[in-house]
């Protein structure tokens, strides 16, 4: 078996990303989305969050595995140093550790990015999602009750945190 590879995501990469993502929006409530975005529209989502943030995906074999990004908290401008994770597996290959890995990954380039807190959305009920949370380090500090609706049902979303460095670059 060869070894399972981790890398910035590109805009090329966004069809085979997209295939990960779509089971997620269409079939089941992790993803609050209604409907998968077109692919033009995935890339400019990679790009925009290369460009500010990160996004990974682990590839073996040529084989995509999954993908992990950050992006903004909230808008307003003292929320900048706080970041919203995500993280996505296809099927087939959840529990291989591809999750962790690219959580590993992940958080140290947004630190050094100069970003303090990384937060995390799960739709419950999510038992792997909650698991891959905490193995990485993550906290649950809430949740937030009937806050989605999807499929025609209500959905909580349990918040989680991680602090990524205690300040932001000097100068701020």
């Amino acid at each position: 078996m060869s070894a399972t590879t981790i890398r910035s995501a590109t805009a090329r990469d966004a069809a085979s990303l997209l295939e990960i993502y779509t089971p997620f929006v269409t079939a089941t409530a992790v993803s609050f989305e209604l409907s998968p975005p077109a692919v033009s529209e995935f890339a400019d989502r990679i790009e925009r969050a290369v460009a500010g943030w990160a996004w990974l995906l682990a590839e073996r074999g040529g084989r995509t595995l999954g993908y992990a990004y950050a992006g903004p908290h909230r808008a307003r401008a003292a929320y900048r140093w706080s970041l919203e994770t995500s993280v996505y597996i296809a099927p087939g290959v959840k529990g291989q550790g591809v999750g962790s890995a690219l959580y590993q990954a992940l958080m140290p380039r947004l630190a050094e990015r100069g970003y303090c807190n990384a937060y995390a959305a799960i739709t419950l009920p999510n038992e792997a999602s909650i698991a891959l949370h905490q193995r990485t380090g993550f906290e649950p500090i809430g949740t937030f009750r009937r806050v989605g609706r999807k499929f025609g049902q209500w959905h909580d979303v349990s918040w989680w945190h991680l602090t990524l460095r205690e300040a932001p670059p000097e100068g701020d």
